[in-house]
């Protein structure tokens, strides 16, 4: 007896282990949920998210109180996906043991995603979809609606009934960059004697390395074939019947219950958690758009402005004074735009940097605004109107360059980030055809001020 001691003492103190185990895993899956519940709570409350925004994103957001309900009743969604025929929909049948998902011969009888909870014992909160295949009729609306729904479920089924083909091969690596585990379903293996299915499993474990682990390619056998049975009497004679094999899906519900036991939780979790990052980036993206939209129709307004400004005053120290009031005004402006309101010091401080790079840059360049400004004092007529609309671009052109590079520090949180002050200059200066903008600003300045002189003569 005293022989059995440590044995037992082993077995119990791996229990033990196992149960600690569990539990450990069973803690970071209840983190990992709250963490994701706070994430998506925090997007869609989110105030600062504009209206026209949130509402272009409609259908995304509802699908973030959909993830959010799915986390708070413990859910668990698992998508099945191939193309027409493999048995998609008879490998659900047959996990939940009843015909709830339909089979038909004809191409396009699944033509959207179908869902029912999976009834099992203690699997509250699992619900199978079904999706349309991916070679359908009216494949790429389809397809779309299959990605859709693959990319926002916990864990993929993808079913294939051979070899995979190229259009399954390709579908498989889309489907895969969506970050879930996937479930290689090789379907109809009653088809297949034992060496066939051995050189099978191996065709299929090297072409889908890297993008399905051995241990997820599962052979099932959902809807067995029919199997034609002669029997033949003591009198020699003939009676045909026709019976089907048993359904062959216990390797894929072990591997399943494997995943949803040691990985549920988490899984849904991350699954919330990438959505939400993905949907706040989209957010972010069009957030960014909708400022940079703004702030564009806000620069060029600061443009002309001051572009008219300094070409009808005709004192330079005026001009100066003048202008470096309404780039203080753009500044502040645009930081309202992107949420980082700014202080007129601050502003002033922002345009000195910009403006010491840009004379560092194009420094001889910026000389002909006094020359030009002593012209106007000097000259009349046409001339005068030449030369201020010459100025008048060139003061343009440098709220142009503020205006941008003010954009830059502010897209960047009101910092130059990695490239600092003079890069960033240099940027913007790069992506800018300087000629082609004086040019432009000169037309507008000299129309409008033939139309201010034609105005004041109608009037006078």
């Amino acid at each position: 007896m005293q022989n059995y001691l440590p044995s037992l003492f082993s077995i119990t103190e791996k229990n033990k282990q196992e149960q600690e185990k569990t539990t450990e895993i069973k803690k970071s899956g209840e983190t990992h949920i709250q963490l994701a519940k706070e994430s998506l709570s925090e997007l869609l409350n989110d105030t600062r998210v504009p209206e026209t925004i949130r509402h272009s994103l409609q259908d995304d957001y509802q699908q973030l109180h959909t993830m959010l309900n799915k986390l708070e009743n413990s859910q668990l969604h698992i998508a099945v996906f191939g193309r027409v025929s493999v048995g998609k929909s008879s490998v659900l049948n047959a996990l939940l043991g009843r015909n709830a998902f339909s089979v038909s011969v004809l191409h396009g009888e699944t033509t959207q995603s179908d869902m029912q909870e999976w009834q099992e014992i203690n699997a509250g909160g699992i619900y199978l979809i079904d999706t349309p295949g991916i070679n359908e009729i009216n494949g790429e609306q389809r397809e779309r609606i299959a990605h859709e729904v693959a990319s926002r479920s916990d864990l993929l089924l993808f079913v294939v009934d051979s070899d995979l083909t190229e259009v399954e091969l390709e579908a498989l690596k889309i489907v895969s960059k969506s970050n879930r585990p996937i479930i290689l379903v090789v379907n109809k293996s009653d088809q297949y004697n034992d060496d066939e299915i051995l050189k099978l499993r191996s065709i299929i474990r090297e072409r889908v390395a890297g993008i399905i682990a051995p241990e997820n390619i599962i052979f099932t056998a959902a809807l067995p074939a029919k199997q034609i049975i002669i029997m033949v009497d003591e009198d020699g004679n003939e009676t045909e019947s026709t019976r089907r094999r048993p359904v062959d899906v216990l390797n894929l519900k072990s591997r399943l219950w494997d995943i949803i036991e040691s990985e549920g939780k988490t899984l849904s979790a991350l699954n919330a958690s990438l959505f939400a990052g993905n949907l706040s980036e989209q957010v972010s993206r069009r957030v960014l758009s909708a400022r940079q939209e703004i702030g564009a129709e806000t620069i060029n307004m600061y443009c002309l402005g001051k572009g008219v400004a300094v070409a009808l005053n005709p004192i330079p120290l005026i001009d100066i004074i003048a202008a470096a009031a309404i780039d203080v005004s753009m500044v502040i402006h645009l930081s309202n735009i992107y949420g980082l309101p700014m202080s007129k010091t601050e502003a002033g401080e922002l345009i000195k940097t910009i403006a010491a790079q840009m004379l560092l840059l194009y420094g001889s360049f910026w000389v002909i605004n006094f020359a030009s400004s002593a012209l106007k004092v000097t000259t009349i007529g046409l001339s005068t109107l030449l030369t201020a609309a010459a100025q008048g671009a060139i003061a343009w052109y440098s709220t142009l360059i503020i205006g941008r590079v003010t954009e830059t520090y502010l897209v960047k949180g009101k910092s130059w980030g990695d490239v600092g002050p003079k890069l960033a200059v240099q940027n913007i200066l790069d992506s800018l055809d300087r000629d082609s903008v004086m040019s432009e600003a000169k037309e507008e300045i000299m129309r409008y001020l033939k139309t201010d002189k034609e105005k004041k003569n109608h009037f006078s």
